[in-house]
């Protein structure tokens, strides 16, 4: 008995799976880490083992130093980022993209794909954003390999994952032009850093990095929240991920300004 309701389990499980492979996006399913979960969920299980043993690796070392390597790797990713901000831009202006209500264009025109390539390299650059935990650990800042670190960078990875797979395009616009923007301004703030500590003086605006981050999540949030009363043709399960999400984001983001400047400040007063 027990034998055949672990084969009926196992038999249901590879019918969600297939479901899960087959129910995406034809446009997309084709492009490197997008058919199936698996090689993300690989990289995803490294980027665990690496943060478990990463730091015990380092601790009798000396921290290495990626002087040149955080400056070429910084300032990429501010291109990247405004590459893809114009993408963005301009395929959901192009397009008369509505910012109250946009379904997803599934179909092979220029316009719809270019808003498909888009979204495909912003979930790609989401995985490239897991070298920052690697340069943390090789740097030994374990003290930056928080929870809300670890959480941010290991989630949208998979938020974007299922993005691209089914819903490359429409609603999903909106995050990655905000979050493209925050990231140049934000990865312009890291690779001026590397360049020295004699450029730390011009860099007195770090702690509106963070607000800047708020107001990103605050904006996602509202617009959701508009989308799941709204009538409009763009999943309603994706629209509660995401709102979930931004709330949660919110609330650490939120918390890691107070530790930093309130807190911090009313403790040295």
């Amino acid at each position: 008995m027990k034998t055949l309701q672990m084969v009926s389990i196992w038999q249901n499980i590879q019918i969600a799976y297939q479901e899960i492979l087959e129910n995406g996006d034809k446009r997309t399913e084709n492009w490197p880490l997008v058919y199936s979960p698996v090689p993300l969920g690989c990289i995803f299980l490294c980027y665990l083992i690496m943060i478990r043993v990463g730091p015990r690796l380092m601790a009798e070392r000396q921290p290495v130093n990626l002087k040149m390597v955080l400056i070429v790797y910084n300032f990429t990713m501010v291109c990247l980022s405004a590459y893809m901000f114009y993408e963005f831009t301009a395929s959901s202006w192009l397009e008369r993209y509505s910012l109250l209500c946009q379904p997803v264009d599934y179909s092979e025109s220029p316009l719809a794909m270019r808003m498909a390539r888009v979204c495909w390299w912003f979930y790609v650059s989401k995985v490239i954003e897991l070298s920052d935990t690697i340069f943390f650990i090789l740097r030994k800042k374990n003290n930056q390999l928080t929870f809300l670190h670890v959480y941010h960078h290991a989630t949208m990875i998979f938020n974007w994952w299922v993005g691209v797979k089914y819903v490359a395009g429409g609603q999903s616009f909106l995050i990655g032009l905000i979050n493209s923007l925050v990231h140049v301004v934000m990865y312009l703030y890291y690779g001026l850093a590397a360049l020295g500590p004699h450029m730390m003086k011009y860099l007195w605006w770090k702690r509106y990095l963070t607000i800047l981050q708020l107001v990103q999540f605050f904006i996602v949030t509202i617009h959701t929240s508009y989308n799941l009363y709204a009538d409009c043709d763009f999943p309603d399960a994706m629209n509660m991920v995401v709102l979930a999400y931004s709330l949660s984001l919110i609330i650490l983001f939120a918390n890691f300004y107070y530790q930093s400047y309130l807190h911090a400040t009313t403790k040295k007063k």
